[in-house]
């Protein structure tokens, strides 16, 4: 699998995601953030979830692993980020990493990460209000704001203050003013993931 730049970051999101129930990464494009850090938290909810698996009255429950939700603005980026995903994780779609989007989905009894857009996870709110099996949900390409992403966000805060204090919500940027976000969000933790730049030598070619 090819290195990239978010690599080296994944531990301090494992740990922070480990240890906080929000948190904001900053990732210029083509560093990995949307194909390597959503796969990554899968232990993580596993984790975080063994203590209510372990204490559930029956055996469906504790079979039952938290999913890890990866948003995307668009249908084809959703279809693309899974196809990417289960690729790296050397499965097909619709076993490990699926994909929902409207009138299309592939999603099978092991799926464990989906890539959805933010209307679908709005209309799945209206039957799970308490996203029951999700543990951590990911908002990817922030700075692409909707009506659709707000009013999400909105209610995700919500569900995690008031009911879910144990879903955990990542924010994913390339282009991100973490300054006026922060303390909407209470102060996460903010990872800001630096790719390496390359000089750019402008010429000027007169017309023939």
């Amino acid at each position: 699998m090819i290195e990239l730049p978010i690599d080296d970051h994944l531990p301090s999101i494992q740990r922070s995601v480990r240890d906080h129930n929000r948190l904001i990464v900053v990732a210029p494009p083509g560093t990995g953030k949307t194909t390597r850090i959503a796969p990554a938290l899968l232990p993580i909810v596993d984790e975080l979830s063994a203590a209510q698996r372990d204490a559930a009255s029956t055996a469906d429950q504790r079979d039952r692993h938290p999913l890890v939700l990866l948003l995307q603005p668009r249908r084809v980026a959703a279809r693309s980020a899974a196809a990417r995903i289960a690729v790296e994780a050397n499965c097909r779609v619709g076993e490990t990493i699926g994909y929902h989007v409207r009138f299309d989905r592939a999603i099978g009894p092991t799926t464990r990460l989906i890539c959805m857009t933010p209307g679908i996870l709005l209309r799945q709110l209206q039957d799970d209000p308490l996203l029951e099996r999700a543990g951590v949900v990911i908002l990817d390409e922030f700075h692409e704001r909707s009506l659709e992403v707000d009013l999400l966000l909105g209610m995700l805060l919500r569900i995690q203050s008031e009911l879910r204090p144990d879903l955990r919500i990542v924010i994913m940027s390339a282009t991100l003013d973490t300054a006026e976000l922060q303390p909407l969000l209470g102060h996460p933790p903010v990872i800001d993931v630096a790719a390496r730049n390359y000089p750019v030598d402008s010429r000027y070619v007169r017309p023939p």
